[in-house]
Order: structure tokens, then sequence, then C-alpha cells
């Protein structure tokens, strides 16, 4: 591609798009954000202000730097590709929905649950009136305003919306898809904080043993598992057990992850305040 463009033809900014979401998929961050801000130059020169394909940049950039855990950053470009989706669609598109979702994923991540939600009901408005009902998008939206409800202590809400996750995840043709499997450690998540630990257990080692066939040995949502499991084990009495599974999710995380993570210092700190008792 390089040899027959010139290099700010947008058609090799969608090569370096694609290949930035390749990276994404493998779950290095690094790769995949130098990639897409490679991508995001081309388009910059080579496309109107308001043009989609720079929004799509833009969002696509604002996930790397949300799983990277610079809410900051993401929410910066996040806004970015919502200026241009505000002013170029119409208010019922789901590219609209997509904006708002992203926005609110930030503002769960910086513990603001209330903004999420705002956000986050926004997105759902939109896509159940422009998306069919299996739609995975849809399934997205339950799965958010879920977790935001799971922070907010309300679990029987969170439980709820869930499940109304995994109905249309668990009827989508893969089922061993990596979106299944967060599902799973959701409800997980839920249990766990009801002190249902049995139940929590059961739907952490489901979405491990989804992550371990779909997803390469050192990506993020392995160790998040490994994590998982590790504090059920240890919320359970069983020392070296949540040891061995809390020491795994360290290894994989600081192998995928900035080290300015915050999820790798409170791997650090679970680790440590076992190792006291």
């Amino acid at each position: 591609m390089r040899k027959t463009l010139p290099a700010g033809h947008p058609n090799l900014a969608t090569s370096y798009d694609n290949i930035g979401g390749v990276y994404y998929n493998m779950g290095d961050y690094s790769k995949a954000l130098e990639f897409y801000e490679k991508a995001l130059q081309i388009f910059g020169k080579a496309l109107s202000p308001n043009h989609s394909l720079l929004a799509t940049s833009y969002n696509n950039i604002g996930i790397v730097y949300k799983n990277m855990g610079d809410y900051s950053k993401a929410l910066e470009f996040y806004e970015k590709a919502l200026q241009i989706d505000g002013k170029a669609l119409p208010p019922n598109h789901p590219s609209l929905a997509t904006s708002y979702n992203n926005i609110g994923m930030v503002y769960q991540n910086m513990g603001n649950y209330s903004k999420a939600l705002d956000f986050y009901e926004k997105a759902l408005k939109i896509r159940e009136k422009a998306l069919p009902p299996t739609h995975p998008d849809l399934a997205s939206s339950y799965n958010n305003i879920g977790g935001v409800y799971d922070n907010m202590g309300n679990y029987s809400k969170s439980l709820e919306f869930y499940e109304k996750t995994i109905k249309i995840r668990e009827e989508a043709p893969s089922s061993n898809h990596p979106d299944l499997a967060t599902s799973y450690s959701n409800i997980g998540s839920v249990y766990y904080n009801m002190d249902n630990y049995p139940k929590a257990f059961e739907f952490y080692e489901k979405a491990l043993k989804i992550r371990e066939e779909a997803l390469p040995p050192n990506h993020p949502d392995l160790a998040d598992s490994y994590n998982n499991i590790g504090m059920v084990y240890d919320s359970m009495g069983n020392n070296s057990k949540a040891l061995s599974f809390l020491e795994k999710a360290l290894t994989i995380a600081q192998k995928s992850l900035p080290p300015t993570h915050p999820h790798i210092q409170i791997m650090i700190d679970n680790i440590n305040d076992l190792k006291k008792t």
C-alpha cells in the first residue's frame, strides 16, 4: 500500500486504522495508539474538519486512552468525536449513541456515576429506536447501565440489565465471544459485591474459560479474570489459591498495560494485603 499511494492518501490512513484495530483487539494498546495516530494525522490533513472518518479516528484514540487508564485524554478525544457527530448526524443516529456511550464509560471509570448513567441512557434511547432488539450495540448499552447500577450498589437493577445483555449475547452466533465473557464477569462481580462467593466464582470461571480460548495469553482481560478469581479465593479464605491467581493477573497486567494504569497498583495492593494475612 505504501509503495502505490502517496504518504497522505486517505486509503493509507484506512490501512493504518485497520492495523490499529488488530492491535487493539490483541490488547496491545500502545501499538494500537501508534497506528490510530498515524491514521488521524492523514485524515486531519485530507478531510474536512466535520468528516465522519475524523470522528471515527477520535473515537478510536479515545477508547485506547480509556483502556490505558488515561481518562482525561479519553474524554478529550470522545468529546471531539461527539462535536463532529452532533453537527453531521440526525439526533437518532446510532453513531451518536456510540459517542454518548463512550463518554459515559469514561465518567464511570472516573467514578462520576450519575454523569455516566445520563450518557448511557441517552445512548440506549437512540439504540432502542434505531436498532433491532438483538443488536450487539443494544447489549452493550444494557451492559453499561448494569455496570453503573453495580457501582452505585443497586444490585437488583444491575442484574436486571446484565441479564438483558446475556439474553442477546447468548443468542449470538459465536458462543465463545469475548463480549459474552465480559457479561459473565460482570454478573460475577455483582454476586461478589453481594458476598455470594459461590455464584461469583461460577460466573468468573465461565468468563475465564472463554477468554483463555478466545484471547492471546497476555491480554488484559485475562488479567482481569485471574484477578477476580483470586479475590473470590481470598474472600473464601483460600490464601494460597488467591495468591496464585493474583500473581498471574499482575504478571499479565505488567506486560500489557502502561505502568501508571490504576489496575496495576490495585493488584499490587491486593497481593501485599494477602501476604500480610
